[in-house]
């Protein structure tokens, strides 16, 4: 019998009415016990290191579950980690960075309704996550969600309400899990031995470009970060129709030592910046990392994790560019003459 470990954040799935709305308010046993057949499949143990609603997840928030991870690492075969939707993506991304090349299976779910409401998705997605984890082919980070398993880099909340919120982007699901069942789409060797890392830099930012976003916008942050994530437009660019204002000033962020990468906000496919002269322009004259098929989610946390450890902004740009857990799935170098 897998021995597997819960561990509980709070969230949708843990929540009950209060005088303001929902909240969470149910601890780990009281899940549990809205999934009785568990016990019956696994040797289960609960923790409960975090109730919140996971708009107010923190980076030292995901230390805090990594670290839980790490102390009951020798004791258990997996873990399943009970979390809220908003902000399960960041986890998942930071949770593939905090505990690398796992072994054991550490599984993010949660529901859209609280377990304890009667049309909930929650018994069944907590059911599924203890499914998936207790496979002998399960390792390292995912999200299990509506009968979906998501590699923990590559998942995106799509839908505020609907029961299949998140989806894969660029990479096709891992496998589902049906009726207690898991059907693998993708196999990978396990790794030997995890590598855990206790740091994250929260001094990361992102800007949503906009049609005629002036420059100062921008400026206003170089103080109070240390890297900078631009949703650009498309495949990517910087506008020139300033006459080079927010251009100029994303390269004083790179004379100043900081760091900003270049997304897109279009959902699938990525960037391309050597595709348009905006595109090159970024990165030949503002010096920007280009995050290609990374989701703008995995680019914040994986800068937090790097800056963390390294400050030298070429450096940066090399621990960017490795890939980790599928993080970074195309990648070439412009020849830009």
């Amino acid at each position: 019998m897998k021995k597997l470990l819960l561990i509980a954040t709070g969230g949708t799935i843990a929540s009950e009415t209060g005088e303001e709305g929902l909240k969470p308010g149910l601890g780990a046993q009281a899940l549990l016990a809205h999934v009785p057949r568990l016990e019956s499949l696994y040797s289960v143990d609960a923790v409960q290191p975090l109730s919140l609603d996971s708009t107010n997840m923190r980076p030292e928030n995901w230390v805090c579950i990594a670290e839980c991870i790490r102390e009951h690492y020798d004791a258990y075969d997996g873990f399943v980690i009970s979390h809220g939707t908003d902000t399960m993506a960041y986890t998942a991304a930071a949770l593939s960075y905090l505990v690398m090349h796992s072994p054991k299976p550490i599984i993010l779910t949660g529901a859209q309704r609280s377990i304890v409401t009667e049309d909930t998705d929650a018994r069944t997605n907590l059911y599924d996550a203890f499914c998936y984890a207790s496979d002998a082919a399960s390792h390292g980070v995912s999200i299990v969600f509506d009968g979906h398993v998501i590699t923990g880099t590559r998942a995106r909340k799509v839908r505020t309400k609907s029961r299949n919120a998140f989806e894969s982007v660029d990479y096709p699901p891992v496998a589902l899990v049906r009726d207690g069942r898991v059907l693998r789409y993708i196999r990978e060797d396990r790794p030997n031995e995890p590598t855990f890392y206790h740091e994250m830099d929260p001094r990361v930012a992102v800007v949503k470009l906009t049609p005629g976003l002036p420059w100062q916008a921008v400026n206003a942050l170089r103080g109070c970060v240390d890297a900078l994530v631009v949703e650009s437009f498309g495949v990517g660019g910087l506008p020139s129709s300033d006459g080079g204002a927010l251009l100029k000033e994303i390269r004083g962020w790179r004379e100043a030592g900081k760091v900003v990468a270049l997304t897109t906000q279009v959902p699938y496919e990525g960037s391309d910046l050597a595709l348009y002269e905006v595109g090159r322009r970024a990165l030949t004259e503002g010096g920007v990392i280009e995050a290609y098929t990374m989701t703008p989610e995995t680019a914040v946390v994986k800068l937090m994790w790097i800056l963390a450890r390294e400050r030298n902004v070429e450096a940066v740009r090399r621990r960017f560019y490795e890939p980790v857990a599928h993080d970074l799935l195309t990648l070439k170098t412009p020849e830009i003459g």
